[in-house]
């Protein structure tokens, strides 16, 4: 797998339905945005795969760092692979405290 990966496709207005096409070794893989967070000042993007495969299967989830052009709102924004455990670590961390949060908000 390649360090950088772009953003080659995205649909829809709002994050909710917003797709986004990954081009990965195996092949291109259409995935939703499940949230886009914040941790220790950098963005990170959750992606889930939007058809469940045997490669990957339900609940599959992939962290990538993301980055947007501040200059140029027009360009497609970038994801980084996140080749460092500890801060692989601390995302996982922010994304699981997403997770509850959300759950927590749906009991509401």
């Amino acid at each position: 797998m390649a360090d950088k990966k772009t953003i080659s496709d995205i649909d829809g207005s709002e994050a909710e339905s917003m797709t986004v096409t990954l081009n990965l070794d195996e092949g291109d893989v259409e995935c939703g945005i499940v949230t886009i967070l914040e941790c220790n000042g950098r963005e990170y993007i959750a992606l889930q795969p939007l058809e469940v495969t045997d490669e990957y299967p339900e609940g599959t989830v992939w962290l990538y760092r993301y980055s947007e052009n501040p200059d140029d709102p027009n360009e497609e924004p970038e994801l980084d692979y996140i080749s460092d455990d500890a801060e692989y670590e601390r995302v996982e961390e922010a994304f699981d405290e997403y997770l509850d949060s959300v759950e927590f908000d749906e009991l509401l």
